[in-house]
């Protein structure tokens, strides 16, 4: 890509239009060499991206999410104002990445006239009416708790839950707004999910795997944890901030999405070794949950029951995680 070429598509945020290969000196045979070498991507009808070594070097599901915003901001530019990005397409671009979301197509609300879907994009009628849009880079979208509510209508009660905690730690919508926002989808399908994702919804929860797991330990009818509190000794000295603690039972509990200590990690490792250990040394059973374990509750339940069992005192003391 010509230095002319890369300049319009940082302008448009990462993607390009048929004019602006021609302007940039590119004809149409350039365009099909270089889609068909897999340089370049063809996202929707007259529009491109370079895909490049980082991108390839992406896991899957970010490489999904890097297609789905470029291809959400130039469906938004085809239809100039008579619609805006919405639902799952708009969270992304609040910066909301959940890898449980559809994102096989572009999701954007008509304001203007009937719109038409296709296999690529969705275009919803105004129902509610949107009265608060959101500007973000030349793109207009739905504000992000009408994005969050409608996105969630049509999830998992997990992936729900997930959702909210995001949008919660990201700042990009609050407690109030969320509860706001279902309002106007009253009785409609799959609102009894939203709600009580957004009344779950906790913004301390660091990653898809917590929020997961929140909602399994809420459903083994134990008291609820404390989430992300910091444990000291009883000189005062941080040990460690835990995921979750059953404080009156002495019990952490830690989610391993992916355990990466490779490519010298073996530091990392011993770290978390050490850090286990003084938790122990303190008095504390740690139980750590990697996806696997969620996919099997009840001997989770049974792991969490033998930890709280062998449980016993503990040194030191507990402050609360902030959100």
């Amino acid at each position: 890509m010509n230095l002319r070429l890369e300049v319009a598509a940082a302008g448009r945020g990462g993607w390009f239009s048929r004019r602006d290969a021609i302007v940039a000196g590119y004809s149409d045979a350039d365009l099909r060499r270089h889609v068909g070498s897999g340089r370049w991507v063809r996202i929707t009808r007259g529009a491109y991206a370079e895909r490049g070594p980082a991108v390839e070097a992406m896991p899957l599901w970010e490489q999904a999410v890097w297609l789905h915003v470029r291809t959400a901001r130039a469906v938004y530019h085809r239809l100039h104002a008579r619609a805006v990005v919405s639902h799952q397409s708009a969270l992304l671009l609040h910066g909301v990445r959940v890898s449980e979301l559809d994102l096989r197509r572009v999701h954007v609300t008509r304001l203007l006239g009937a719109g038409r879907s296709d296999g690529a994009v969705c275009q919803h009628a105004a129902r509610p009416a949107v009265d608060v849009v959101c500007e973000m880079d030349g793109v207009r979208t739905t504000h992000a708790a009408r994005a969050v509510v409608e996105t969630v209508r049509a999830t998992s009660y997990p992936v729900a839950v997930s959702v909210v905690d995001q949008a919660l730690r990201l700042r990009v919508a609050t407690p109030a707004q969320l509860t706001d926002a279902l309002e106007p989808f009253a009785r409609r399908s799959g609102i009894r999910t939203a709600g009580r994702a957004v009344e779950f919804g906790d913004g301390r929860a660091e990653s898809v795997g917590e929020s997961w797991l929140r909602v399994a330990l809420a459903g083994f009818g134990l008291p609820a944890p404390l989430p992300q509190a910091e444990i000291r000794d009883e000189y005062g000295v941080l040990v460690a901030r835990v995921d979750f603690l059953f404080e009156q039972y002495g019990v952490i509990v830690e989610f391993d999405g992916a355990v990466k200590y490779g490519d010298g990690g073996r530091d990392a490792l011993v770290a978390e070794k050490f850090r286990e250990d003084r938790l122990r040394d303190l008095g504390y059973q740690v139980v750590r949950v990697t996806w696997p374990d969620l996919a099997d509750p009840a001997a989770l339940l049974a792991r969490l029951r033998r930890a709280i069992a062998r449980s016993g005192p503990v040194a030191g003391y507990v402050t609360a995680g902030a959100l």
